[in-house]
């Protein structure tokens, strides 16, 4: 994690949005901008939760604080987030007291597998990916064990194709020997038996955004070329801006190949009856 996310703040906001999320956008127009993009993601994220003041929210993998200030400010809930990143607690704890949240929200530094409590609703964006196989069967009892027994979780999770997992799980790719070391996609299948061997959560509702990465990544990496000389300048090594030319480029491609996935997945506890589940959500252009 912190060989990833703590290169730098610096560095993340000169390519990410104003909303400093570092995971997919949803483009629901031709010419939306990468800050609208993120911003209907979460958006959507929030209303699949279906979200209300009277929630109490546990976000694993809080990032720069995107979802947590996004959620606080429109639903009006309460957030308990955690991140093992020192950088991204740094600036999280900034922004969430810049935008006046810090009642509504509490950041922690925190590995997921010591949180405590019962919450309403869970969300992890992007952040299962650094599990493991080893250990996804311990996220997912994990996560069920944080919720209520009326509880919904949401997860958006970059996956590896079934029939690839086995193979994927023998070797170390590009973007795990130089990119995100310990990074694992898990596969949809790997992720059902986990869910259903470990926990009591049910799936009601999945959706596939994979065209929408390719977009993001694309549109990240125009702005990190548009930067490259004020990170020299910073300090950055050109050596590493290549290097992340061409993860992003690499990564574009996974997505756009279909070699590489996105899903957002809903899951609910045995007692959750939510109403006219999505009733407001468009379906996505492709």
């Amino acid at each position: 994690i912190g060989a990833h996310y703590d290169l730098g703040n610096d560095m993340f906001e000169l390519f990410l949005d104003p909303t400093m999320m570092y995971s997919s956008g949803i483009f629901e127009h031709e010419n939306a901008s990468m800050q609208e993009a993120s911003e209907s993601k979460l958006k959507r994220i929030c209303d699949k939760l279906q979200l209300s003041p009277a929630d109490h929210v546990v976000e694993i993998g809080t990032g720069w604080g995107g979802f947590a200030i996004h959620a606080a400010t429109h639903y009006g809930c309460n957030i308990t987030t955690t991140t093992i990143s020192d950088e991204q607690f740094a600036l999280a704890k900034e922004r969430i007291t810049a935008a006046g949240l810090d009642e509504k929200i509490t950041v922690l530094k925190n590995d997921y597998r010591d949180l405590t409590g019962k919450y309403d609703k869970l969300v992890s964006i992007e952040m299962i990916e650094a599990v493991g196989d080893k250990f996804l069967n311990t996220f997912f009892e994990k996560c069920a064990d944080l919720l209520k027994p009326d509880g919904l979780m949401l997860l958006q999770v970059i996956t590896c194709p079934d029939q690839h997992y086995k193979n994927y799980l023998k070797r170390v790719d590009f973007i795990q020997r130089f990119v995100f070391p310990g990074g694992c996609l898990p596969s949809q299948a790997r992720m059902s038996s986990a869910v259903l061997d470990n926990t009591d959560l049910n799936t009601i509702h999945s959706e596939d955004l994979a065209p929408h990465y390719a977009k993001t990544l694309n549109e990240w990496r125009v702005r990190l070329a548009a930067n490259r000389n004020k990170l020299s300048a910073a300090g950055y090594p050109m050596r590493l801006l290549r290097l992340w030319d061409f993860y992003l480029a690499s990564c574009e491609a996974g997505f756009t190949e279909r070699m590489t996935g996105l899903m957002q997945i809903v899951f609910m506890k045995p007692d959750a009856r939510p109403e006219s589940y999505l009733p407001d959500l468009q379906p996505l252009p492709v």
